[in-house]
């Protein structure tokens, strides 16, 4: 199919020229889509949020309706855009960021979905992953990722083996399958041809790292045909034209949400880790070379005009999936007020095992169980499960440490962030001043600043001084020790 070449744009003009100009953000995340509109201050002047849903079934299953995840994009550019009045003209670029790890398959010809999106946070094609163990070695050194149902590649391999849409498109050569973004972006972009941005295609874990392009020995290795997969876009040029009701801009930048977020106060500081704790926590320290080190993900990220960027990585499944897991075995909905309320007690919380969706970094233990040490009220399990996610933080700056030397600080941002009682526990633990950005929409902000470059204004937030606590550190300890005893049991 021939296609007509495409208006170019560049992505990042000249600061002089954006005094008024406008960003036009979209974040499709697992709960909700969120259109927000920034200046080149990096203020946020506009925003619209539209729910979406999940389908789960069981404990190894979670889905989304792509064609709903579509809508709410379209909805949020239109309405945010209404927002603004007089001024939506200023918009003079959009970018789109999604979950990094979520895939799809679609057609080709038609650019309607053969399957349901399947969440990063999806485990279906877990015996695909088992089946792989002797290379998955060799997998980590070319893609940077550990061998792990949570990335695309395996879920790929599964929609291709058990739908009949999709090996009916293939046979007939119109088969596209491949990350949420390459799906979204284009089909927003209009007609044209299948594309995606490198750091989205890194996260199904066929993307080799250092070449930044599709590995025939991991297509191989998953039985993924390189033909199936959108081309990759080039990262110095715009990815399309969003078409908003009658008006259009180009779409700039295109990338996941955690490598956004990297970015929310600008190019991050020398010695500074990043954590997002939201659905899933995120640890990162920001690199310009890749480095290796043990348990932890080395991640692309947006590059710019030096080359690209890296990121020295730790994933914690459960973060506020764990929270709202253990509100809903109690029978109720998590809210903060109740975590609050745990953080608070005098009593003790009794220790997590955190393996909320599968144990991640730095351990990767997809068989472990979930479970307390033992039973307490509901609001001391829910301080349990945020502790526990702080335990694996510091385990994974543990690991980072030796590759990449000691942090100076840490920013902390994402839904969790906002709980003061818990940052200063991070603060304690660490023994590091951590800063609670205070931008809520981390990921946004970090998508606006790619978008318009230079300088935004500093978001100095909250910080918490690291003080004794010998308790927190008494139950980390013992926390530990359970957990390595849970991982050296017999499986």
């Amino acid at each position: 199919m021939e296609h007509k070449p495409r208006e170019q744009f560049n992505a990042v003009p000249a600061r002089e020229s954006v005094s008024r100009a406008l960003a036009l953000v979209l974040d499709q995340g697992g709960g909700s889509t969120r259109g927000i509109v920034f200046d080149a201050c990096g203020r946020s002047i506009a925003k619209v949020q539209v729910a979406v849903a999940e389908r789960r079934s069981g404990a190894l299953r979670v889905e989304q309706d792509p064609l709903e995840l579509l809508a709410s994009l379209r909805e949020c550019a239109q309405a945010v855009l209404a927002e603004l009045g007089s001024r939506a003209g200023d918009c003079t670029v959009a970018g789109l960021c999604t979950q990094r790890a979520s895939a799809l398959a679609w057609n080709r010809r038609t650019g309607l979905p053969l399957s349901p999106v399947l969440s990063w946070q999806d485990r279906r094609a877990q015996a695909a992953v088992e089946a792989l163990l002797p290379e998955a070695g060799r997998i980590e050194r070319l893609s940077g990722l550990r061998l792990s149902p949570h990335y695309g590649a395996s879920k790929l391999r599964w929609l291709v083996e058990e739908l009949t849409e999709v090996r009916a498109a293939a046979q007939a050569q119109e088969l596209c399958l491949g990350p949420l973004a390459g799906y979204l972006a284009t089909r927003l972009c209009g007609p044209g041809p299948e594309r995606v941005d490198a750091v989205s295609a890194s996260r199904t874990q066929l993307l080799e790292l250092e070449r930044c392009q599709w590995s025939p020995e991991l297509c191989q290795l998953f039985g993924i045909d390189p033909r199936w997969l959108p081309e990759l876009a080039d990262p110095q040029r715009e990815f399309g034209w969003l078409r908003v009701g009658t008006r259009r801009m180009p779409l700039g930048v295109v990338t996941g949400d955690q490598s956004a977020a990297v970015f929310a106060d600008g190019e991050p500081a020398a010695g500074t880790v990043l954590v997002n704790l939201g659905t899933g926590a995120f640890v990162q320290r920001c690199l310009r070379a890749p480095l290796r080190a043990e348990g932890l993900l080395t991640s692309l990220l947006p590059g710019d005009s030096l080359g690209p960027r890296y990121a020295l990585e730790g994933t914690i499944n459960g973060a506020g999936s764990a929270l709202a897991w253990c509100a809903e075995r109690r029978g109720s909905l998590f809210t903060p007020e109740l975590l609050e309320r745990g953080l608070a007690a005098d009593e003790e919380p009794p220790l997590f095992l955190n393996a909320h969706a599968g144990l991640a970094a730095p351990f990767w233990r997809s068989d472990l169980e979930a479970r307390f040490s033992e039973p307490a009220t509901a609001e001391l399990e829910l301080a349990a499960v945020a502790e526990s996610v702080l335990f694996l933080v510091r385990e994974i700056l543990r690991r980072m440490q030796p590759a990449a030397g000691r942090p100076e600080r840490v920013v902390v941002s994402g839904g969790l962030s906002r709980s003061a009682a818990l940052c200063q526990r991070m603060a304690d633990l660490l023994q590091l001043e951590v800063e609670r950005s205070a931008e809520h929409e981390a990921t946004a902000r970090g998508l606006a600043w790619l978008c318009l470059g230079g300088p935004f204004e500093s978001l100095s937030g909250e910080r918490f001084l690291p003080r004794d606590n010998p308790a927190l550190k008494a139950r980390a300890a013992r926390w530990r020790s359970w957990l390595m005893e849970s991982l050296n049991s017999p499986r």
